[in-house]
């Protein structure tokens, strides 16, 4: 064999590779005589994004569990409250409860106070932001079941509203 059959010219690997891009492929491979080229490409992987976490108050409500039968009270005792409290604002979020706006500030609401549908009651602060909870109705606020900068959970009693 003469030295010459060996030569591959690079324009004609350029060339081959510019197909392999065009059309996608991977690898192609070129025989003429005794002259054989073959090229291949790994196959470029687009980027992935990154996850996404979206946060959803009410994704996370508890099933409704079967009422158990109370145990009977020892003769003598007070009769304890189950479940929440009528006229009760739940937590819509877990969280650390502020009961003023920043600290040594008036406190939002007082017992005894009137508060009007949407104003503000307190604030929860979570994941770093500080979210205001509004009075789902109007009326007399009768107790603060929390205290500030107490962590509070999802579904917690925080205030009373009669």
């Amino acid at each position: 064999m003469a030295k010459d059959d060996m030569t591959v010219d690079p324009r004609f690997v350029r060339e081959i590779a510019a197909i392999l891009k065009d059309t996608d492929l991977t690898e192609i491979e070129i025989e003429n005589g005794s002259m054989k080229v073959r090229v291949s490409r790994e196959r470029e992987q687009p980027p992935q994004p990154a996850p996404v976490a979206y946060y959803q108050p009410h994704a996370f409500e508890a099933a409704p569990q079967p009422a158990a039968a109370p145990a009977p009270a020892p003769a003598g005792s007070a009769p304890v409250a189950s479940g929440p409290e009528k006229g009760s604002v739940p937590s819509p979020m877990v969280g650390t409860v502020y009961l003023s706006p920043a600290p040594g500030a008036k406190a939002f609401i007082e017992v005894g106070q009137s508060v009007k549908e949407g104003e503000t009651l307190l604030i929860i602060e979570a994941m770093k932001t500080m979210n205001q909870i509004p009075a789902p109705r109007a009326g007399t606020i009768t107790k603060i079941l929390v205290e500030n900068a107490q962590p509070v959970e999802y579904g917690e009693a925080l205030v009373v509203i009669a």
